[in-house]
């Protein structure tokens, strides 16, 4: 380490300056706008502006709508628990996780009854639908629904 190696910490840096203060401060005059034009006055355009011709985004059609509070939740069957787990395991969404079967639930995950079930577990926190339900507690299992 010497002071040539010497630099400022990561993020710890602006690279704002002073515009408009004269020819010394390397950005005097035209203060970074170039010269002339319509970028160059104030008032400048707003973004998406397209000098007056329609807009991209007035001329795609629009359809539909997307609802703010829909909740975005991952099935997984219940045949794949089969393959993943040993017979009587705890299964909760942190186990499923780890298990590599749902890499980012958003709202959470729903056992569903799709595939074949012999091993005997134990559901917790976790929602499930009635044929789940029933495959589990048909294997001798019990389920904790959320």
């Amino acid at each position: 380490m010497n002071l040539s190696n010497l630099q400022p910490a990561e993020g710890s840096t602006h690279n704002d300056f002073r515009r408009g203060r004269g020819h010394a401060s390397g950005n005097g005059k035209t203060a970074g706008k170039g010269h002339k034009g319509q970028k160059a006055r104030s008032g400048a355009p707003r973004p998406g502006f397209e000098g007056g011709q329609m807009p991209l985004f007035r001329r795609l059609p629009k359809r539909g709508f997307t609802n703010i509070n829909a909740r975005h939740i991952v099935g997984v069957n219940v045949g794949a628990l089969q393959e993943r787990f040993e017979d009587g395991a705890v299964i909760t969404e942190e186990a499923i996780i780890l298990s590599g079967l749902v890499k980012n639930p958003q709202d959470g995950v729903k056992l569903l009854g799709g595939g074949e079930l012999t091993k005997k577990f134990t559901v917790s926190n976790l929602l499930a639908s009635e044929g789940a339900k029933n495959k589990i507690e048909a294997a001798g299992g019990t389920v904790e629904v959320q």
